[in-house]
């Protein structure tokens, strides 16, 4: 379940938590957000969507880490927006604009405060498809650890953002064998990927990451010409030649 904490391997000194943030806050940031929405029309856009129910607390800073990692990532390949998605306690779920300023999308990251709840993927999924059919969505990356919904609605939802165009590059944290049928499943169905995030390979989630920001906004051909490991890893799933 998503509001059970996960036990800190020993002999791992678990990062400090940073000063969380009040919900005032992140009202506030929500709306500075919205003025800094990205006006090139020529940039990828990309959704990253968040579990942020309390199983996730012992690993947040690391994912923030490596999320910042990913937006850093982008370099030559164009510029990136990116709209943050993520849910937490009693049916709370929120989003920023698509916005190219991404320090300030990873100042928030490091300040929101996982709350016990219950998933919320199907709404991370349909907000998705709500996006692009407004303005398209190179792709979505989503990180959690649970899943605790139907999967039939899921997979429908998945499946319609395959149809879009619109792959999912899902990020698991657990071992949960539930959740992880279910993730490859949304991956398969919209045609993206499905990664462990495992802390002892920090190095290699990076990678994949920035290989997943680099296909936004430039896609195959962009991951070709960058030809890095992970870039060619990323091809192979995406070709369907991945697990």
């Amino acid at each position: 379940m998503s509001d059970k904490k996960q036990p800190v391997p020993a002999g791992t000194n678990p990062a400090p938590i940073k000063p969380q943030s009040n919900a005032g806050e992140i009202d506030a940031f929500i709306r500075q957000a919205r003025t800094l929405a990205a006006s090139a029309t020529d940039s990828g856009r990309l959704i990253l969507a968040l579990d942020a129910t309390m199983s996730r607390q012992p690993t947040w800073d690391l994912a923030c880490e490596l999320q910042g990692q990913m937006f850093d990532a982008v370099g030559k390949a164009g510029t990136l927006s990116v709209q943050l998605v993520y849910f937490r306690g009693l049916g709370e779920c929120r989003s920023s604009a698509f916005v190219s300023d991404t320090n300030a999308l990873k100042q928030l990251m490091t300040r929101i405060e996982c709350r016990s709840g219950h998933t919320q993927i199907g709404k991370v999924l349909t907000r998705a498809l709500k996006q692009t059919a407004a303005a398209k969505v190179n792709a979505l990356v989503y990180i959690g650890d649970a899943m605790e919904e139907n999967i039939d609605d899921l997979a429908e939802k998945a499946g319609s953002l395959g149809l879009h165009g619109v792959p999912v590059f899902v990020f698991q944290e657990s071992h949960d064998s539930g959740a992880e049928k279910a993730f490859k499943e949304i991956a398969r169905l919209s045609k993206g990927a499905w990664f462990r995030f495992d802390r002892r390979a920090a190095a290699t989630l990076a990678g994949l990451l920035s290989a997943v920001a680099v296909f936004a906004t430039g896609g195959l051909k962009a991951l070709e010409a960058r030809g890095r490991p992970e870039d060619r890893l990323m091809i192979e799933y995406l070709r369907g030649g991945g697990k």
